[in-house]
């Protein structure tokens, strides 16, 4: 008797075991589609993870502090975040070339070496291929957010055409100006409250900026380069020299929360 339910608890005990690694794998997986193989994908979709975020950055200077990819880097970590608050949401791999300007003439950030710029078609167009990808995968709600204020317009009419395409399939297309919103409003104001200046905050690569790199990916701001006051050629427009770890949370959870709570809204309207 003593022996079967010594072996009953053994079976319990593996089969716990079991469960509970399941579990932890469940909660600990990666948010990025990249991350997952198709099976883990296929699993996840069929268990209702089927909301997938297309974060959009973009190559460009970012004056002499920060590196060329900080839209990408930055994107990538917020949009993780966003996933993993949201629970049934996957981030599809970022978007790095976008529209930046003409290249010949340069103009814009194309004066500056390191600035990748793509026309308007091509980028609406890999951005159409790859949603009716997602969408053949079998998400059932695509999520445009961008990082970089030039490219707005044209995620809102990709994902507006997306839509009017998908009518009548349980597919959506959203584009959330939440994201880039936060940056432009309510961060700014939250920066003002702690004492810096319009001056300072800037609006390319100033303290706003750096400050949210800094709370994302530290790596891409060189500190040395923040001690000389930034002049009209070095592609700054603001002054970076106060931003810190801290400035940066703020506007990482204004971000966040605007976006996972934009995100729900326009799962709910369009269900």
């Amino acid at each position: 008797m003593r022996a079967a339910f010594g072996l009953a608890g053994l079976i319990l005990f593996v089969f716990c075991l079991g469960t509970d690694a399941s579990v932890a794998q469940a909660a600990t997986r990666s948010p990025y589609l990249e991350d997952l193989t198709w099976t883990e994908l296929r699993d996840a979709l069929a268990a209702g993870t089927t909301t997938i975020i297309v974060p959009v950055g973009g190559t460009e200077q970012s004056g002499p502090h920060l590196a060329l990819g900080k839209h990408n880097a930055r994107v990538k970590v917020l949009a993780g975040r966003i996933a993993s608050a949201l629970g049934d949401t996957l981030v599809a791999p970022v978007f790095a070339y976008v529209p930046e300007g003409n290249v010949t003439p340069p103009t814009g950030h194309m004066r500056f070496p390191g600035t990748i710029s793509v026309p308007v078609a091509a980028f609406k167009g890999v951005l159409e291929g790859a949603a009716q990808s997602f969408k053949q995968a079998g998400f059932t709600q695509v999520v445009l957010i961008g990082d970089h204020g030039g490219y707005q317009t044209q995620l809102k009419e990709v994902a507006e055409r997306l839509d009017r395409q998908w009518a009548g399939t349980p597919a959506h297309a959203h584009f959330i100006a939440a994201y880039y919103n936060a940056t432009q409003a309510a961060y700014r104001q939250a920066l003002r409250a702690k004492g810096l200046s319009d001056v300072e905050i800037g609006t390319h690569a100033g303290a706003a900026d750096t400050s949210l790199e800094l709370a994302t990916n530290p790596e891409m701001v060189r500190p040395d380069r923040l001690t000389a006051a930034p002049d009209a050629k070095s592609g700054v427009e603001g002054d970076p020299r106060r931003a810190n770890v801290e400035l940066g949370r703020i506007g990482v959870d204004l971000i966040v929360n605007d976006t996972v709570a934009a995100i729900k809204k326009a799962r709910l309207e369009k269900h």
